[in-house]
C-alpha cells in the first residue's frame, strides 16, 4: 500500500524538489534519504530518492528506487515519466562510453515504462544503430516519426541508418531532400558527402561529393562552424588547396581562433609549406598544450620536420593527459623506436601481444566443405553496396557500413560468438603488468565497439594506421586469393605491424609480418602500427575486423 505524507512531510518534499532543481542535490539527497527512512512505503519518497541518486551518479541504487516507486503506483504518469527520464540519461551515458548493450536495455525500458514520448524512440534508434541492429534502428526512428518527432537531427539519422542497411537510393534521395530543404545542417551536409564519396563509382561517378557541401559554404559566408567541418573534411580526404581557400578568409575574421590555425597548419604542411607550418603550430601550442588532439597532431608534424625532441615532448604530455589515447602511445612508442629505446619492445611486444590462431567455423557459417562459404557469400553480398570510406586505411577496397555485429543475423552471430571466446582465451594466456597501458587493463574478457568487414581488390591494402577507439584490434580472414597463403618473399597482402603511417615520412619497416590464413585470427593492442602489403590477384581479399574495450566476465 502506497504510505501518504503528512503535510510536514510533504513541504520538505518540495523542498527538497526545489534544491534538486536548483543543482543542490547533496541538500536534497539528505532531505530525501530521510524523508525514505521515514515512509519506505511512500512513492513519493522513492521517486525522489531515484531522483537524488541518479543526479549524484548512483545508477543501480536510483533505479531500485524508482522500481520500489513504480510498484506502488503502477499506473502513476508522474513516476513513469520520471523514471523514463532518468533511463533515457543513463541510456546516452552508456551510448557515450560505447557500452552499447547496457545502453539498449535502457532505453527498451524506458519506451515499455512510458511510451508515448518521441525522443525517446528516437534514442533508442541510436543506440540500436550503434549497437548493429540497423532494422531496429529503423523501426524505432519511424516510431519516433510517428509520434510527431520531425527533427533534422532524426531525418539525419534515418539516412545514415539506411546507407548502412545497404539501401543506397533511399539514403542518398533522404540526404539530398534534406540538404537542400536545410543547406545550413553541419551534419546533413556530413552525411550527403559521406555517402557520395564512399559509394561515387556506383551512384553517382560524374558528381563531386563535396559539390553540395561547398554550395552551401560560398552561400554562407558567416557560418564559421559550417566553414569549419567542412574544411576538417577536406583534409581528411588531403584536398589541402581547397582547405586553405576555405580557411584563410575566416582567419582573417578570427586571427587569435586556434582551431582554425590549426587547419591551415595541417594544410599548409601538406601543400609542402613545411616552414609556415610550423611557426603556427609553435604558435598555437601554448593555448592548446593540454588538448591531446592537438598534441597528437604536433606530434606528426614533429616527425615530419625529424624534431625528435619536440616529438618526444608533445607524445609524453598526450600520454600523461589522456592514459587511454591509442594514437599517443603509439607515437611514444614511435619515438623510443627513434631512440633505440628498449621500452619499444616493452610497450609494443611484438612476439607475445601480437596472437594468431585458428577459428574453427560454426556450421551456420560454413559451406558443404567445411569453410567459411555462407559467411563469404553474405560479406559479398554486404560489399556490393559498399564503398571506400572517407578517412580510413582501406586503399583500393570496400569497408561494410555500420557496425557488423548485432544485426541479429544468425550467421554473423555464430561468427562473433566463436570469435570472442578465441579472444577470451587468448587473453588469459597475457602477462601481468599493472604499469603497461594493455596489459593493465586486462579483465580476460572483451566488449565489442566496432565491427567491420573490409575487401580489398587487386592492388589495395591497409596503409599503416592504429584503432584510437578500441583496446585491443583484430583481423580475421574470411578468404583470399590463394597465393597470398604461400611464402612469396614479397609478402603480398600479408599484414605487417610496426611499419608507421606512411605520412609521416619516417620510412621505418615493419618489426612483425604475418602470413594471413583463411579462418585464422590475429589479435594486437590497438595502439601497434599495423597495415597490409599491396597485392596483385583477379581475386579480393575479404577480411573481418572488430575493435575491442575490456569488459568483465558475464558483461
Amino acid at each position: 500500500m502506497n504510505q501518504v505524507l503528512s503535510q510536514v512531510q510533504a513541504s520538505r518534499y518540495q523542498a527538497a524538489m526545489q534544491l534538486l532543481m536548483a543543482g543542490k542535490l547533496e541538500a536534497a539527497f539528505d532531505i530525501a534519504h530521510t524523508l525514505a527512512r521515514e515512509l519506505p512505503g511512500a512513492a513519493d519518497t522513492q521517486q525522489l530518492l531515484g531522483m537524488c541518486l541518479g543526479e549524484r551518479g548512483f545508477p543501480e541504487e536510483a533505479r531500485f528506487a524508482f522500481e520500489r516507486a513504480l510498484s506502488l503506483v503502477p499506473g502513476n504518469a508522474t513516476v513513469r515519466k520520471n523514471f523514463a527520464t532518468f533511463l533515457i540519461k543513463q541510456g546516452k551515458l552508456f551510448r557515450s562510453r560505447q557500452k552499447f548493450d547496457a545502453s539498449i536495455d535502457c532505453l527498451r525500458r524506458a519506451v515499455t515504462i512510458a511510451p508515448e514520448p518521441a525522443f525517446a524512440w528516437a534514442e533508442l534508434g541510436m543506440a540500436l544503430r550503434l549497437g548493429g541492429d540497423i532494422e531496429g534502428a529503423l523501426s524505432a526512428f519511424e516510431k519516433a516519426k510517428l509520434l510527431g518527432m520531425d527533427t533534422l537531427a532524426l531525418r539525419n539519422a534515418v539516412n545514415g541508418t539506411l546507407q548502412d542497411a545497404g539501401r543506397l537510393d533511399a539514403a542518398l534521395n533522404g540526404a539530398r531532400k534534406l540538404v537542400n530543404e536545410h543547406p545550413d545542417f553541419v551534419a546533413g551536409q556530413e552525411t550527403l558527402a559521406n555517402i557520395l564519396w564512399e559509394n561515387r563509382r556506383r551512384l553517382s561517378p560524374e558528381e563531386d561529393p563535396f559539390d553540395k557541401f561547398r554550395l552551401a559554404v560560398e552561400q554562407q559566408p558567416g557560418n564559421t562552424g559550417l566553414h569549419m567541418r567542412f574544411a576538417r573534411m577536406l583534409l581528411s580526404v588531403n584536398r589541402a588547396e581547397e582547405v586553405l581557400a576555405v580557411v584563410y578568409p575566416l582567419r582573417r575574421l578570427e586571427p587569435d581562433n586556434p582551431v582554425l590555425a590549426w587547419y591551415f597548419a595541417e594544410a599548409l604542411e601538406k601543400t609542402g609549406e613545411v616552414d609556415q607550418a610550423s611557426r603556427l603550430y609553435a604558435g598555437i601550442a601554448p593555448k592548446w598544450n593540454r588538448n591531446t588532439e592537438f598534441l597528437n597532431a604536433y606530434t606528426r608534424h614533429a616527425f615530419r620536420r625529424k624534431d625528435i625532441d619536440l616529438a618526444s615532448d608533445c607524445a609524453s604530455r598526450a600520454v600523461e593527459l589522456a592514459p587511454g589515447n591509442q594514437e599517443s602511445w603509439a607515437n611514444l612508442g614511435l619515438i623510443w623506436r627513434l631512440q633505440n629505446d628498449a621500452r619499444e619492445y616493452w610497450l609494443f611486444d611484438y612476439e607475445n601481444l601480437i596472437g594468431y590462431t585458428e577459428i574453427l567455423p560454426p556450421s551456420v557459417c560454413s559451406d558443404c566443405d567445411g569453410r567459411f562459404g555462407a559467411l563469404q557469400k553474405k560479406l559479398e553480398l554486404m560489399h556490393s553496396v559498399s564503398g571506400e570510406p572517407v578517412n580510413q586505411s582501406v586503399r583500393g577496397g570496400s569497408q561494410t557500413a555500420g557496425r557488423l555485429f548485432g544485426r541479429n543475423d544468425p550467421v554473423l552471430d555464430e561468427l562473433w560468438l566463436a570469435l570472442k571466446s578465441a579472444v577470451d582465451k587468448w587473453l588469459a594466456t597475457l602477462p601481468q603488468d599493472e604499469k603497461h597501458p594493455f596489459l593493465s587493463r586486462n579483465l580476460n574478457s572483451v566488449r565489442q565497439v566496432g565491427s567491420w568487414s573490409v575487401q580489398l581488390a587487386s592492388a589495395g591494402r591497409h596503409s599503416n594506421h592504429i584503432h584510437n577507439q578500441g583496446w585491443m584490434s583484430s583481423a580475421f580472414y574470411v578468404s583470399l586469393p590463394e597465393a597470398l597463403c604461400v611464402g612469396n618473399e614479397n609478402h603480398a597482402g600479408w599484414i605487417q605491424f610496426g611499419a608507421p603511417l606512411e605520412s609521416l615520412g619516417l620510412e621505418l619497416p615493419p618489426r612483425r609480418v604475418i602470413k594471413p590464413v583463411p579462418g585464422h585470427l590475429a589479435l594486437f593492442p590497438s595502439f601497434v602500427w599495423h597495415g597490409t602489403v599491396p597485392f596483385t590477384d583477379k581475386l579480393p581479399r575479404l577480411t573481418v575486423a572488430f575493435d575491442m574495450q575490456p569488459a568483465a566476465q558475464g558483461s
